[in-house]
């Protein structure tokens, strides 16, 4: 059984298509059929996954066949395009949970879960005992956009600023461990911490560079 993780797949939503991500299918049913066999490609009904918002911005009936096409345990972060859930015909019982924010472990981490990105979140400054920070936020909402170069930017200059952390110790690097998790970034695959991390790490290391002013 593993913990997956992932963002913002839209299905239904045909404007990402040709508008904001470009995503490139004909239609949403291109788009939905894709992500439907690249999700059960890896995820198997053992695993759980969390889904940080934007699942779908299809209707109740639409929403529900997709479901049950879908391997796995559902949690569900809410989104700001998550409208099926409005509808009172929609069984939620898909889904193990429907929360707005959570905090969860996965193999002796803490992970911050929430559909927009928390800059300040908690937990920032823990460590474990071979002092190494040990908290995540995942998020998702901005996708690729202006937005998320504003995230990249404020990651980065955080990372790079210093501050004391521990009384009576030199001034340390600030732990801003944050990950967009969506779907794009993936190709449509839910992926474990450990995957996201890597993705992310090797994502940021191509973005354009810059100099911090102090």
């Amino acid at each position: 059984m593993a913990k997956l993780y992932i963002s913002d797949m839209h299905f239904f939503h045909d404007n990402l298509n040709h508008r904001m991500d470009c995503r490139g299918f004909k239609n949403a049913e291109e788009l939905n059929a894709h992500m439907i066999r690249q999700w059960n490609s890896r995820v198997t009904d053992k695993d759980e996954v969390f889904l940080l918002g934007d699942f779908s911005a299809g209707y109740c009936i639409g929403t529900t066949h997709v479901l049950e096409k879908l391997n796995g345990k559902l949690h569900l972060i809410l989104g700001n395009h998550d409208g099926f859930l409005e509808d009172k015909r929609f069984d939620r019982s898909r889904f193990v949970w429907i929360k707005e924010y959570a905090e969860i472990r996965d193999n002796k981490r803490k992970v911050i879960l929430c559909h927009y990105p928390v800059f300040c979140y908690n937990g920032q400054y823990r460590r474990n005992a071979e002092e190494v920070f040990y908290t995540y936020m995942l998020y998702g909402h901005v996708h690729n956009s202006m937005d998320e170069m504003l995230v990249d930017r404020f990651i980065k200059e955080t990372r790079q600023a210093r501050r004391v952390i521990r009384e009576g110790h030199a001034p340390e690097p600030v732990p801003c461990q944050m990950i967009n998790c969506f779907c794009m970034f993936s190709d449509y695959i839910p992926l474990t911490l450990d995957e996201w991390i890597a993705v992310d790490a090797d994502r940021r290391a191509k973005l354009p560079q810059y100099e911090v002013q102090s």
